[in-house]
């Protein structure tokens, strides 16, 4: 099985692109944008004045920038893949190239690490800062544990007075803890 390239891609998603209510023309001069700023060898100014001029519709638009982009190398291609997951990601994901079996290895590239860093950020903010303060509370009670009994007075500074907001109950957890180690040294 031979991989598919990004042209190859490109060239089997072009009807895709070009067919009607796929894409917005603030997502194409978003893509246009991306691929000016942050690449420009890949559309130099002059390029992306053209692809966005205003008199133009936007499927003729489109319609040159692709194969502008076709024309163009590999990495190209794939900075254009790569604009597009940013600024039509639902349009991305229904690509006709991605549903192809000749492509299952270029589906695990960059360009979808982003999906599945989601599935991991539906529990919300307050999970984070749980985990986040547990990481906190174990760094703190591995750093304040040197079996010096000078330390304990210090880590109950540090621990009753902490701006990472420790929980009461589990401050007086760790301090119980530093406190049976200590005391049994």
């Amino acid at each position: 099985m031979t991989e598919q390239t990004y042209c190859d891609r490109l060239v089997q998603d072009t009807p895709f692109l070009l067919s009607p209510g796929h894409l917005s023309e603030q997502q194409v001069d978003r893509i246009i944008l991306q691929l000016n700023r942050y690449c420009p060898q890949i559309l130099s100014n002059k390029d992306a004045e053209k692809f966005r001029n205003p008199r133009a519709s936007l499927r003729v638009r489109l319609c040159d920038l692709l194969g502008h982009l076709q024309r163009s190398s590999e990495r190209d291609c794939q900075e254009f893949y790569r604009a597009l997951y940013i600024h039509a990601q639902p349009l991305h994901r229904r690509l006709p190239s991605r549903h192809t079996g000749q492509n299952s290895d270029l589906e695990c590239t960059d360009l979808d690490l982003g999906t599945a860093s989601h599935a991991l950020s539906d529990r919300g903010p307050m999970a984070f800062l749980a985990c986040l303060g547990l990481a906190a509370g174990l760094a703190l009670l591995v750093y304040c544990c040197p079996p010096d009994p000078k330390v304990l007075p210090r880590a109950r500074r540090v621990l009753g007075f902490s701006p990472l907001i420790v929980d009461r109950h589990a401050s007086r957890f760790l301090l119980a803890f530093l406190a049976a180690e200590l005391g049994g040294l």
